[in-house]
């Protein structure tokens, strides 16, 4: 503590520094605290079993089809997002040479499309999924629509992940005689799926979260789909949905504090199984 002292005494400018990153972290914890606190205060009270029916009515509100149709489209939006965004990065990173114009089209395509609003994702999904597939209102338009949104992320933090490995891991397997494709399955993707997951993580949040886009490709009807082309709505579409009627206020906000949980579950989980692997490695 004293050397600390002597430091900030002897570069004044790194205490200002220290305080700074001190108050952003307090801000930042604070703030997470607040909207966590706030969520469970408000919603807590008002989660009954009513809530968790098997069957959606206009007394009940029930929000277990929204439950199942939430972990339906994040399984299904996943399962089209994170090969495609994965091999992608792959190229990107292990393939392509240095300087090839392809390399950055690719990369000014997800920086585009990752800052383009989510409505306009939405009309996309309605215009060429709904419409011109001929696929309507569907949990099939809404987990692609989403799997594209998502795409981008996951491209930049699979290829960032790559980055990270250490070329000597590659030279060595190289070294011991094994292919390129032996390389980068066996070595290289185990030593950078920490990174990978957290992408995927994050892309989770995205899809739960998700609202503008779904209501032009998912609907909004309140029931499981019995199948991949029925309409549904997420949890965020029925607090949403709840909240616009303006009589289900104290539903919509119990529906947040469910919300708040299958977000921890499921992250808990892509924890989890990184865990698992980085044991494997």
């Amino acid at each position: 503590m004293k050397s600390s002292w002597k430091t900030f005494k002897a570069h004044p400018m790194s205490l200002v520094f220290f305080i700074l990153v001190c108050a952003g972290v307090i801000l930042t914890v604070g703030i997470l605290f607040l909207v966590v606190a706030f969520v469970l205060i408000r919603g807590v009270p008002y989660l009954t079993p009513d809530l968790f029916a098997l069957e959606y009515t206009s007394e009940n509100c029930s929000m277990l089809p929204a439950i199942v149709s939430t972990i339906e489209m994040v399984g299904i939006s996943l399962l089209v997002a994170v090969p495609l965004g994965v091999f992608c990065a792959i190229y990107l990173v292990e393939y392509a040479g240095k300087g090839n114009k392809l390399v950055k089209l690719i990369r000014v395509t997800t920086e585009t499309l990752s800052g383009i609003p989510s409505i306009v994702y939405g009309l996309f999904g309605m215009l060429l999924f709904v419409r011109a597939l001929g696929w309507g209102y569907s949990l099939l338009a809404g987990s692609f629509t989403v799997a594209i949104m998502i795409l981008p992320l996951i491209i930049r933090s699979t290829e960032e992940a790559l980055k990270a490995v250490d070329d000597s891991y590659r030279e060595g397997s190289f070294g011991l005689g094994a292919g390129k494709l032996r390389t980068v399955f066996v070595i290289v993707l185990p030593s950078a799926m920490n990174g990978i997951l957290a992408g995927i993580i994050l892309a989770i949040g995205r899809v739960i979260g998700e609202t503008a886009a779904l209501m032009y490709t998912a609907g909004t009807v309140a029931a499981y789909p019995k199948s991949v082309f029925d309409s549904s709505r997420t949890l965020s579409l029925h607090m949403y949905s709840l909240s616009r009627e303006g009589m289900h206020m104290n539903e919509a906000a119990a529906t947040g504090v469910v919300l708040l949980i299958v977000v921890f579950l499921l992250n808990s989980f892509a924890s989890f199984v990184a865990k698992k692997l980085k044991s494997k490695t």
